[in-house]
C-alpha cells in the first residue's frame, strides 16, 4: 500500500506534469484528498479559484471514469479541449453526436482509457446512457455549476434533479459537488437535492482585495473605452450586450489606431473561436470584446481589466465575469459603464422578450406543425429551421421566439444550433441504387463519395467551401444541388451556416401546457428578480460596491473595500496630500482632459481630480488650453 508521503508526492508529480504548477491553490489539495478518501464534497470557489483542478487530478489518481455533470454544451467541449491538449483521455457526449460516435466514447470508457466523461443532467435519463453506464466502472461524480439545481439560482435547470435518482442507482460512488456563485439558500439547497451525506464543506470568501470595482454612469461609452485602452495596454476583456455591439466597438477602436483588440461571438465559426481565442490566451495585451459566449472555463492568469460595456444580467453572472481578471493575484480593475436611458431599454426589453401562455404554446406548435410531428412522435432526423418564418406565423417579436427556443434546448426538450459550424452529409440511398437515378444526379452523388468518405454509413460533417475547391464548384452551387437532392431523398443535407433543430423528446402538448409552461414561467420571474438585485447595486451611491456583492453572497460583517467607485469618492483625497503632485507629473509629460489625468491616476474619481485642478488653476501651476484639455504654465 502506497505511504502518504508517496502518494503527495505522486499528486505533485500529477500536477507538475499535466498543469505545469508546482504548488496547490488555497484549499484546493484538501478538496482533493477528501474525494479521494471517497467523501462527499460541497465546494464554493469564486470564479478563478480553480475549481476544475479538484476533480480533474483525482480522476487520473483513481480507477475507472469520472463522470462530470455539467450545464453547457460549450463549457465540456471547452474542458475536453484543454484536457487533450495536456495530454488526459477525456470526452463528452452531446446530441449533436451520431450513434457511431457515441459508441465508440462508450466503448473507451469501458475499456478503461477514459479518465472524464462529460454529459449534460439531461443525459442521465437517456436510455442508451443507462445501459451503457453499468459497463463502466465509475471514479466519482463531479457536478460543475452544481447551483444549476436550485430554483433559486441563475441558471436553473431541473434536469440536475436526475443526479439524486441515478446516484440512488449507483449509491456507493460519491459524488464532489462545486459552483463559483452560490447564495447561502442556494448551497443548502444544493446540499438537499442531491442529498449529499455528511459532505466535507469548503467554502472560500468571495472577496478579491486585488479587485478595484470602478462603476461609472456615462454618456459616451466609446470615449471611455478608448481612454482606457490608450493606456492600459494590458491584456483585457470586454462584455457587451449583442454581437452587432462587439462588432461595432471593435471597428471604432481600430479606426482609432487600436488594433489589439477583437471580437468574440456565437456567431462565428468554430475555427474563428478557436483562432481568437488562442492568440488572447498566449497573449499579453491583446483584448478582447465579447457577449458572454465567452469566458467559460479559460485559464488565463494576466487579465488585467474586465470592462461591462453594460450591466450583467445578474449579480452573480457579473461578479462570476470580473472574476476572470487577476487571477495571478495582481492589481486588477473591473469596470462598469451605464446610464440611466439604458437600464429603462434593458427593463423593456426584458418584458418585451417574455411570452405569455398563448404565446409560449404558440411558437411551439408552430415547430411541430412545421415539421409536421404527431402526437408522441419522435423524428430521428435533423431540421433546418428558419426563424423568420416563425415570425412570420405567429406575429411575434425574435426576442420571444428566441426566449423559447432557448429554453427548450436547455431543458433538452430540442437541440438547437444556431452557430456557425461545419455542415452535414448522410446518403440514403444504397450504392446499387445509384445507377438507376437520373445521370446529372448520378454523377454529384459519384463526385460526393469520391470526396467525402463515410458518407454511405454515417452523418460526416464537412465544408462546402473545402468541397468546393476539391471539385472546382462554386460553393453556391454545390449548396443548391445537395438541397435537390435532399428533396429528393437521396441524401440528408444540414447547411452549417444556418440554424437547425433535433427534437429530443417526443412531442406532448399536455407537457407543454402544463409542466413546461410553469417551469418557463418560474425561469422568467427568477430572471426579473436578478435583474433588479443587479440594478439596485448599480444605482445605489451609499454602499461600498465590495461590501454589496459579499453581503449578497451571505458574508456579513465586512469591511469597505477602501477602492471602489463609492469608497473612492467618500475618501478626503487620493493620493493624501500629494495628489496635486501626482497631477503635475502626468502634465508634464503632455497636455491631457480629466479623463485621461483619471485614467493614468489608477482610474480614480474625476470629481475629486477636478477639486485638485482648480486648486492648482487657483495656483497658477496649470492652465487651460480649451474647456476640458490642461497643461503646465
Amino acid at each position: 500500500m502506497i505511504s502518504s508521503q508517496d502518494f503527495n508526492e505522486l499528486k505533485n508529480k500529477i500536477l507538475k506534469h499535466f498543469w505545469g504548477y508546482d504548488h496547490f491553490r488555497d484549499t484546493q489539495e484538501q478538496i482533493i484528498d477528501s474525494v479521494i478518501q471517497r467523501k462527499d464534497t460541497l465546494v464554493l470557489l469564486p470564479t478563478g479559484a480553480g475549481k476544475s483542478l479538484c476533480y480533474q487530478l483525482p480522476a487520473l489518481l483513481q480507477q475507472g471514469t469520472c463522470l462530470v455533470i455539467s450545464p453547457l454544451l460549450a463549457l465540456m467541449k471547452d474542458q475536453v479541449n484543454q484536457l487533450k491538449f495536456r495530454g488526459i483521455e477525456a470526452e463528452y457526449l452531446s446530441s449533436e453526436l451520431d450513434e457511431f460516435d457515441a459508441e465508440v466514447i462508450y466503448n473507451r470508457c469501458k475499456d478503461g482509457l477514459t479518465k472524464l466523461l462529460y454529459i449534460s443532467p439531461e443525459r442521465l435519463t437517456n436510455r442508451q446512457f443507462v445501459q451503457n453506464i453499468e459497463e463502466i466502472p465509475l471514479s466519482f461524480i463531479a457536478v460543475d455549476e452544481a447551483h444549476c439545481i436550485s430554483e433559486w439560482g441563475q441558471d436553473f435547470r431541473p434536469s440536475y434533479q436526475n443526479i439524486k435518482d441515478f446516484r440512488k442507482n449507483n449509491p456507493e460512488i460519491p459524488c464532489l459537488a462545486l459552483t463559483a456563485t452560490a447564495t447561502p439558500k442556494v448551497l443548502d439547497e444544493i446540499k438537499n437535492k442531491l442529498e449529499l451525506k455528511n459532505p466535507n464543506v469548503f467554502q472560500k470568501s468571495f472577496r478579491r482585495d486585488n479587485i478595484k470595482i470602478f462603476i461609472e454612469e456615462i454618456s459616451d461609452k466609446y470615449q471611455k473605452v478608448f481612454n482606457i485602452l490608450k493606456y492600459a495596454k494590458e491584456s483585457g476583456i470586454i462584455y457587451v450586450r449583442t454581437r452587432k455591439e462587439a462588432e461595432l466597438l471593435t471597428e471604432y477602436l481600430h479606426r482609432n489606431k487600436i488594433q489589439y483588440v477583437d471580437y468574440y461571438h456565437a456567431g462565428l465559426t468554430a475555427k474563428e473561436k478557436h483562432e481568437r481565442q488562442n492568440f488572447w490566451n498566449n497573449s499579453d495585451q491583446n483584448v478582447l470584446i465579447s457577449t458572454n459566449a465567452f469566458g467559460m472555463g479559460i485559464d488565463k492568469d494576466n487579465v488585467r481589466f474586465v470592462i461591462h460595456f453594460s450591466p450583467s444580467q445578474s449579480i452573480e453572472n457579473y461578479y462570476q465575469e470580473i472574476g476572470r481578471a487577476g487571477r495571478d493575484g495582481k492589481k486588477s480593475f473591473a469596470f462598469l459603464l451605464w446610464n440611466q436611458q439604458e437600464i429603462s431599454n434593458f427593463d423593456q426589453i426584458l418584458k418585451n422578450q417574455i411570452p405569455n401562455k398563448a404565446e409560449f404554446l404558440k411558437i411551439i406548435s408552430y415547430l411541430y406543425s412545421k415539421f409536421q410531428i404527431a402526437e408522441y412522435e419522435l423524428p430521428e432526423k435533423v431540421f433546418q429551421l428558419n426563424t423568420t418564418g416563425i415570425q412570420n406565423f405567429t406575429k411575434l417579436s425574435a426576442a420571444k421566439i428566441k426566449n423559447v427556443l432557448n429554453f427548450l434546448h436547455t431543458q433538452e426538450i430540442i437541440y438547437y444550433n444556431n452557430s456557425k459550424s461545419l455542415s452535414s452529409v448522410e446518403l440514403l440511398i444504397n450504392h446499387s441504387e445509384i445507377d438507376q437515378l437520373p445521370s446529372k444526379d448520378a454523377y454529384f452523388i459519384e463526385l460526393l463519395l469520391r470526396s467525402l468518405s463515410g458518407i454511405t454509413s454515417h452523418k460526416v460533417m464537412f465544408s462546402e467551401q473545402n468541397l468546393s475547391s476539391k471539385v472546382g464548384v462554386s460553393t453556391h452551387l454545390i449548396k443548391e444541388r445537395l438541397k435537390e437532392m435532399q428533396q429528393k431523398n437521396y441524401l440528408e443535407y444540414i447547411d452549417g451556416a444556418s440554424a437547425s433543430i433535433k427534437f429530443l423528446k417526443p412531442r406532448d402538448e399536455r407537457a407543454n401546457s402544463g409542466i413546461y409552461w410553469k417551469l418557463f414561467e418560474h425561469i422568467q420571474k427568477n430572471k426579473i428578480q436578478k435583474w433588479e438585485e443587479m440594478k439596485f447595486f448599480v444605482e445605489d451611491t451609499k454602499y461600498c460596491k465590495k461590501k454589496l456583492i459579499l453581503s449578497y453572497f451571505g458574508e456579513k460583517n465586512t469591511k469597505n473595500c477602501g477602492q471602489c467607485t463609492v469608497c473612492e469618492k467618500n475618501k478626503q483625497s487620493i493620493f493624501g496630500k500629494n495628489i496635486s503632485e501626482e497631477i503635475i507629473r502626468v502634465l508634464s509629460r503632455k497636455p491631457s482632459t480629466i479623463e485621461e489625468i483619471s485614467v493614468q491616476l489608477q482610474f480614480q474619481s474625476k470629481e475629486n481630480i477636478l477639486e485638485h485642478l482648480i486648486y492648482l488653476l487657483d495656483a497658477g501651476k496649470v492652465k487651460m488650453l480649451n474647456f476640458k484639455t490642461y497643461a503646465l504654465t
